[in-house]
C-alpha cells in the first residue's frame, strides 16, 4: 500500500535518518516506537508530504488515502457544533443532502419527469453512502471518546484544546482513510476513552501507524512494532512486549556476534604486528590488513534501558493514618462530585485514582491536599510531609534558570553531587545540567519537575497526571523511582503501564462516593470484569402456569377442550389479520416506491402515516399470536394429563 525507499533526512549536519526502509501492507496495525529526539514524528510528517526527504521516496498506491492527527490541530477553531464538525468527514455524502434539499424545493414547481428522475438517481446515492446513518456514526464516535449527548451541539471554540484534539480524532475515525496516522493520540483520552480507540483501531479496516508513549495502549492496539533507532527503521512482527523481548534477544546476538569480531580483530592486530618486518611473512600479512580494511563492522549493542537506585531521604515517617476523609461533599454548581464521601489513608498506600475526565478526579487530590474548598471533616495524620506535582509545576518553573541551580533552589539538603546524581536518574547528565529551563521540551521540564517532588523529603506525594509528556524511558524511570519510594502516595493516572507498576490499592469514583479496591490494577480489572459478567446473567422468567391435577375429570376435559377449541379459532383469526396487515404494507411500499407520488406531497405524507400505522399493527397482533400459542400449548398439556 505505501513503500519507504531508501530513506534520509538530515537536520543541519545531523541524520535523522540514513537509507531507511519500510512497507506498509494494507490492513497494518503499527506502533512507531523510540526515544524522543529520534524522528518518530518527523517520520509522519514526511509521510504525509509536510516535509521532504533529503533523498529516497515514498510510493503510494492511487487509492491511498492518508489521515494525521498531530499537535498543530490544536489551534483549530471553529463556531460549528462538535457534531458537525466531526461530519465534515462525510463531505460528499453532505453535498448529496444539499443537492436533494435543492432538488426537493424546485419540485414544488416543477413536475417533470427530468426532475423526479434527478431526486430518484441523487437518493440513490445518498442511501449508498450510508446517508441515513452518518449522524449516529458521528455521535457515536464521539459519545466513544468521552463526549456527553448534551455537549454534541456547543461549538468547538467553547471546548479546552485537549478536547477540540478529541473532536479532531473523532473526525478522522470517521474518514477511514486508507492509512490513519496518530502522534500520542492518548494525550487528551481519559482511561475509559482509550479502551473505547483500542477497540475501534483493532476493527480498523485500513492501516494504522501510531507514536504513543502508553506501552498498554500499543499492545492492545497494535500488530507490528517499528523501532526508530540509530537513523534506521527496524520491524518487529508482533506488539509492543513482542518487540521488547525479541529486541532483547537480538541484542544478546549481536553483542555476541560483536564481542566475538573484536577477539578476532585483536589476534589479527597481533598477527600484523608481529610478522609486520619479516619478508617470509609479508604476504600474510598484507592479505590479513586488506581482510580488516574490508571487515563490516559489528556495532556494540548500546542499551536504552536505565537503571534507577534512587534514594530517598525522610526527615520523619509519617504516623499510620496520612489523611482521612470523612462525609466530604463538593460540588461545581449543578455538578456535584462527592456527596458524603469517605476515605482513609494509610502509611505505605500506594493508591492510583483511575476513571473518566469529569469524575473529580484532580478535585479529589486537590482536597485531599487541603487546597480545595468542601463541606465535611478531613483530619491529616501525625508528621504528615507532603509534596504535590501537578501540570501547574511546570509553569512555576523559573525559566532563567539553570536545572542543576532550579534543584538546588528546591530547598532541599542534597549536596551538588547528590543532586547530579537525582538528574541522572532523570535523563540529564554531564553538561545538560547546566541547560536553562526556558530551552527545555515539554517532557524535559516535567522530568525536572518530577525531579524537585522526589528530592523534597517528603513522606506523602500527590500526583496528578505525573506521566503526560514523558517518553517511555521516562515512565520507565518515574515507577522504578515511586517502587523504591517508602512513604505514601497518591496519584490520578490514565497510563495502565504506569498504574501497573506503581499501585497496591485502586480508587475511582462512582455515586459520588471514593470506592477502593484493596490490590493491584490488574486484580482490580479482573475483579472488574466478574462483576461485569454477574451483571449481564440475566435469570429467565418464566410464566408462571396453572397447576395440572395428577388427574383431571371428564366433566374437567369437556370445559378443556371447549376452551381450546375456541382459542384454536381465535389463533386462526389472528394469522389472517397477521397476513392481511402484511399484504398491506406490501401495497403501501409499492405506492410509495411510485415516482408518481412525489409530484403529491401531502399524498406521500398520509401513505407514510399509513405504512407507519400498519407496522405497529403488526407488532401488536404478533405479539397478541404469541401469547394465544403459549394458552393453547399450556391447555393441550393439561389433556394429555390422565
Amino acid at each position: 500500500m505505501l513503500s519507504i525507499n531508501n530513506l534520509s533526512y538530515f537536520i543541519g549536519g545531523r541524520a535523522l535518518y540514513e537509507n531507511a526502509s519500510l512497507h506498509i501492507k494494507p490492513k497494518d496495525k503499527i506502533g512507531l516506537v523510540g526515544l524522543n529526539g529520534t524522528g518518530k514524528s518527523t517520520l509522519l510528517r514526511i509521510i504525509n508530504g509536510d516535509i521532504l526527504p533529503s533523498s529516497g521516496d515514498i510510493q503510494k498506491a492511487k487509492d491511498c488515502t492518508i489521515g494525521f492527527l498531530n499537535q498543530d490541530l490544536l489551534s483549530y477553531l471553529s463556531e460549528d457544533s462538535i457534531l458537525d464538525v466531526a461530519l465534515e468527514a462525510f463531505k460528499e455524502t453532505l453535498n448529496l443532502q444539499k443537492e436533494i434539499d435543492k432538488v426537493l424545493l424546485k419540485m414544488e414547481t416543477d413536475h417533470s419527469d427530468a426532475i423526479m428522475e434527478k431526486l430518484a438517481t441523487l437518493q440513490d446515492k445518498f442511501e449508498a453512502n450510508e446517508g441515513y446513518t452518518i449522524k449516529a456514526k458521528a455521535e457515536e464516535v464521539l459519545e466513544g471518546i468521552g463526549f456527553q449527548t448534551a455537549d454534541l451541539n456547543r461549538p468547538l471554540k467553547t471546548f479546552s484544546g485537549g478536547w477540540r484534539m478529541r473532536v479532531m480524532l473523532a473526525k478522522l475515525l470517521l474518514e477511514k482513510p486508507s492509512l490513519l496516522m496518530l502522534d500520542e493520540p492518548t494525550n487528551h483520552l481519559d482511561l475509559p476513552s482509550i479502551q473505547w480507540v483500542e477497540n475501534y483501531l483493532k476493527n480498523y479496516e485500513g492501516s494504522v501507524i501510531v507514536v504513543s508513549h502508553d506501552q498498554t495502549f500499543l499492545n492492545n492496539a497494535t500488530e507490528v512494532t517499528v523501532e526508530v533507532s540509530r537513523q534506521t527503521l527496524t520491524s518487529y512482527p508482533g506488539n509492543y512486549d513482542y518487540y521488547k523481548k525479541e529486541k532483547t534477544a537480538r541484542e544478546e546476538i549481536q553483542q555476541n556476534a560483536f564481542e566475538n569480531q573484536q577477539q578476532m580483530i585483536k589476534q589479527t592486530e597481533k598477527f600484523i604486528d608481529r610478522f609486520r618486518a619479516k619478508a617470509t611473512k609479508s604476504n600474510q600479512v598484507q592479505s590479513r590488513i586488506k581482510a580488516l580494511d574490508r571487515m563490516d563492522k559489528i556495532s556494540e549493542v548500546v542499551s536504552d534501558d536505565v537503571s534507577v537506585n534512587f534514594k530517598f531521604k525522610f526527615s520523619q515517617k509519617s504516623g499510620r493514618d496520612v489523611v482521612v476523609l470523612d462525609k466530604i461533599s463538593k460540588s461545581f454548581g449543578d455538578i456535584k462530585i462527592l456527596d458524603l464521601a469517605h476515605a482513609r489513608i494509610e502509611r505505605g498506600d500506594k493508591i492510583a485514582l483511575i476513571g473518566a475526565n469529569g469524575k473529580g478526579k484532580s478535585t479529589v487530590l486537590r482536597i485531599i491536599n487541603g487546597s480545595e474548598s468542601f463541606t465535611g471533616h478531613r483530619e491529616e495524620g501525625y508528621n504528615v510531609i507532603k509534596s504535590f506535582f501537578a501540570q501547574h509545576q511546570l509553569e512555576a518553573l523559573d525559566l532563567n534558570n539553570e536545572i542543576l541551580q532550579e534543584m538546588v533552589q528546591a530547598g532541599s539538603s542534597k549536596s551538588e553531587t547528590e543532586l547530579r546524581g537525582v538528574l541522572g536518574c532523570f535523563l540529564f547528565s554531564n553538561d545538560d545540567v547546566f541547560k536553562k529551563i526556558k530551552v527545555l521540551s515539554g517532557g524535559e521540564k516535567s522530568r525536572v519537575a518530577l525531579a524537585k517532588t522526589l528530592i523534597s523529603e517528603a513522606n506523602f506525594l500527590l500526583l496528578d497526571e505525573p506521566t503526560n509528556h514523558l517518553d517511555m524511558q521516562s515512565v520507565n524511570i518515574l515507577i522504578q523511582a515511586l517502587q523504591q519510594y517508602e512513604g505514601t502516595f497518591v496519584t490520578v493516572s490514565h497510563d495502565r503501564h504506569f498504574i501497573k507498576g506503581v499501585a497496591n490499592k485502586i480508587w475511582y469514583i462512582e455515586d459520588h462516593q471514593i470506592k477502593e479496591y484493596p490490590g493491584t490494577y490488574d486484580e482490580y480489572i479482573y475483579w472488574e470484569s466478574q462483576q461485569k459478567q454477574k451483571e449481564q446473567v440475566v435469570v429467565p422468567v418464566k410464566k408462571e402456569k396453572k397447576p395440572v391435577p395428577v388427574s383431571v375429570s371428564v366433566e374437567e376435559q369437556n370445559r378443556v377442550k371447549k376452551e381450546l377449541k375456541l382459542k384454536e379459532k381465535e389463533l386462526a383469526a389472528l394469522e389472517e389479520q397477521i397476513m392481511e396487515t402484511e399484504e398491506e404494507k406490501q401495497r403501501l411500499e409499492v405506492l410509495m416506491a411510485d415516482p408518481k407520488v412525489f409530484e403529491d406531497l401531502p399524498e406521500l405524507e398520509k401513505l407514510n402515516n399509513r405504512y407507519q400505522t400498519a407496522v405497529t399493527k403488526e407488532a401488536s397482533l404478533n405479539g397478541a399470536w404469541e401469547e394465544l400459542a403459549e394458552e393453547i400449548e399450556e391447555l393441550q398439556g393439561s389433556l394429555a394429563v390422565k
